[in-house]
């Protein structure tokens, strides 16, 4: 993924811009792109910083307003599988994807995984 441009260099072009030059201008003084500039103006000129925002996008958790619910039923019934808990949400109007719900339960510490067993006998 590639880096935001340096602080430095968009206070510099702000202040090209906020200086009278053209967009245009500082674009080709600077080497960037004029869509760049006018955005880093436009920055400047709603938040009072050229900084640049997040990267990456945020991906709200789905299931949240669910957490109780599905806790409860996985207490009544721990061995239920995630593809009869995908089903019975889909019952409610909740539609979410496999995925969904194997995220939720790493995120709430909950294992499906069983523990290996004892040794088994080898074959005569």
């Amino acid at each position: 993924m590639a880096r935001a441009y340096s602080l430095d260099l968009r206070e510099r072009v702000v202040a090209a811009v906020n200086g009278g030059q053209s967009c245009r201008a500082v674009a080709e003084t600077y080497d960037l792109s004029v869509s760049c500039v006018v955005k880093w103006s436009q920055r400047y000129r709603t938040t009072g910083s050229a900084k640049p925002g997040r990267m990456g996008g945020h991906r709200p958790v789905l299931l949240t307003d669910h957490r109780d619910f599905l806790l409860a039923r996985l207490a009544a019934e721990p061995h239920v599988t995630l593809r009869r808990l995908q089903a019975e949400l889909a019952e409610l109007g909740i539609v979410v994807s496999f995925g969904t719900l194997w995220n939720f339960v790493r995120r709430e510490g909950l294992s499906f995984k069983k523990k290996p067993a004892a040794k088994r006998a080898g074959s005569a």
